[in-house]
């Protein structure tokens, strides 16, 4: 499963067979800020573009080979971003995939039923309109969200985390309380939605822990 560098995104060789992790943080320039535009971000939105960055990170996909995946968030949450991933990469964590969300039109619901792990969308929270979610601040991840829905009741998102939404047994790509994913991002003080009393967000962590 190759993922296309995006717009903005130096060109560099594909990852080689025992390759260790890389992490790296650039500026938005104006390829990436074209496509962004009208998509993931808009007028109007809470963040400035300048105040975003793009990481391109290695991770483990699911069959356990390196692949270098992208995500944007605040530039204060940057480096603490690389120091999460490069810890999940160490540990061995899969994660399905890693594209921009605006690969998706930055439709929230079509990356995740292509269980694609992404970072910032400026968007509302789910159901409360203008309510920014903490994706728009670019200060919150959605970690492989298929095999980690938001469940409420009867409620999954999305449709394809249903086999999921009971968490046992444990399986690849699942986040679990008290386990490697959540202890990795609580050391850079970001917070899980699993652990959200109500309505559970599994695959969601922020900043703010909401």
């Amino acid at each position: 499963m190759a993922v296309a560098a995006p717009a903005g995104a130096p060109a560099d060789p594909a990852p080689r067979a025992g390759e260790g992790f890389q992490g790296r943080i650039f500026r938005i320039d104006r390829d990436l800020r074209e496509r962004m535009v009208g998509s993931s971000w808009h007028r109007g939105c809470p963040v400035r573009l300048a105040d975003l960055r793009l990481l391109r990170l290695s991770y483990r996909d699911f069959d356990g080979d390196v692949r270098r995946g992208y995500l944007v968030v605040h530039e204060t949450a940057a480096p603490r971003m690389v120091k999460a991933f490069g810890r999940l990469f160490n540990a061995g964590y899969r994660i399905r995939r890693m594209r921009l969300v605006d690969a998706y039109g930055a439709d929230d619901h079509r990356s995740m039923n292509a269980d694609n792990t992404s970072a910032f969308n400026c968007r509302e929270v789910a159901g409360q309109p203008g309510v920014w979610s903490r994706h728009a601040y670019g200060r919150a991840i959605d970690i492989n969200p298929v095999e980690n829905p938001y469940v409420s009741g009867s409620h999954v998102s999305p449709a394809r985390g249903r086999p999921f939404a009971d968490r046992y047994p444990r399986r690849k790509g699942m986040i679990s309380a008290g386990g490697r994913v959540v202890r990795i991002f609580a050391a850079i003080g970001w917070g899980w939605g699993g652990d959200w009393a109500g309505a559970k967000d599994y695959q969601h962590f922020s900043a703010s822990g909401d």
